[in-house]
Formats: C-alpha cells, sequence, structure tokens
C-alpha cells in the first residue's frame, strides 16, 4: 500500500484515488459548510463568548490541516502496484508474528502508513520499530526489533499477505 522512502509515499490506485477524492471534497463541500457555519455564529454577536464561531474556527483549522497534509502526500505519492504474495514483509501487507517463537502469541497487523488505518485490522507504520524490524523479512525467517526501553525483541514471521482492503 505505502512506502515511505525520504519524502516519497507509494500509493496503490486505488489509495491514490481514495485520498485525493478526500481531498476534493475538503476543498470543496467541506470548506463551504464550515465558512457557513462561521458565517452563522458570526451573525449571532459578541465573538469573545460565542461558543459555536470558536468551534467552528477550530474545526476549520483542523480541516486546513488535514488539506495541508493530504496535498502534500498526494504531491510526493508515486503510484504502484500492491506488493506481490511472496512471503515476504513489505508495506500494503498484513503481516503475523509470534513473539519469541510462542505461536499462541500473535499480533497481526498492517504495515503501511496511517492514511491505511482501519478498525479492522491495526497499523503499524514502516518507520515504526515493530515496523522497521520486520521489513524485508520473508514468512519463517525470525526478525528483530528495539523496544522502547533499549533492549531488543524477537519476533517470528508467521504470515505475510497482500492488504485487500
Amino acid at each position: 500500500m505505502t512506502q515511505t522512502s525520504e519524502n516519497v509515499t507509494w500509493l496503490t490506485q486505488e489509495a491514490y484515488n481514495k485520498l485525493k477524492e478526500e481531498l476534493a471534497h475538503l476543498t470543496g463541500p467541506a470548506r463551504t459548510e464550515i465558512s457557513a457555519k462561521i458565517a452563522a455564529a458570526r451573525e449571532e454577536g459578541d465573538l469573545r463568548e460565542n461558543g459555536g464561531y470558536h468551534a467552528a474556527k477550530e474545526e476549520q483549522g483542523k480541516q486546513e490541516l488535514r488539506v495541508r497534509q493530504l496535498t502534500q502526500l498526494l504531491e510526493n505519492a508515486k503510484v504502484g502496484e500492491a506488493p506481490a504474495a511472496n512471503g515476504a514483509v513489505a508495506p500494503g501487507m498484513v503481516v503475523t508474528i509470534a513473539f519469541d517463537g510462542d505461536e499462541d502469541d500473535t499480533l497481526t497487523f498492517l504495515l503501511a502508513s496511517r492514511e491505511y488505518a482501519s478498525a479492522d485490522v491495526e497499523t503499524y507504520s514502516p518507520q515504526s520499530p515493530l515496523g522497521s524490524g520486520v521489513m524485508g523479512h520473508r514468512v519463517g525467517e525470525d526478525a528483530e526489533y528495539e523496544l522502547p526501553n533499549g533492549k531488543k525483541a524477537s519476533v517470528k514471521i508467521i504470515k505475510a499477505e497482500p492488504y485487500s482492503g
């Protein structure tokens, strides 16, 4: 799905289109809607004590931040194919690992940028300690990553399949 290398983000065509649609919505209908909310709240009078006005302005700020993030992401995006189902861990893969070789103590996650975070599966960035530790390893191999306390942890790659969405 995505892989960040320097400032380049790799996206599938589907992901690129989805993010492009979100940007179009935020810069079109959503901008018009928030402007109307601000104007309506402004007409209520004293802005210092107008909760609706301040909430709308805060919402506008968050929306504009997301517009800037999406614009930058899409400007630096390279569109390509989803990763191959060859058993190697790469961005866009759903990975299952076993901690310390204990196949009863497993974790399944999507290795991708936060743009792919979903309720279906936990998402880890390729730049995270776990993400960078398992990257490039194949099913059956052991991988090591650094814990926040500086110690090393070992995991075994149980499964790596392309994310289907």
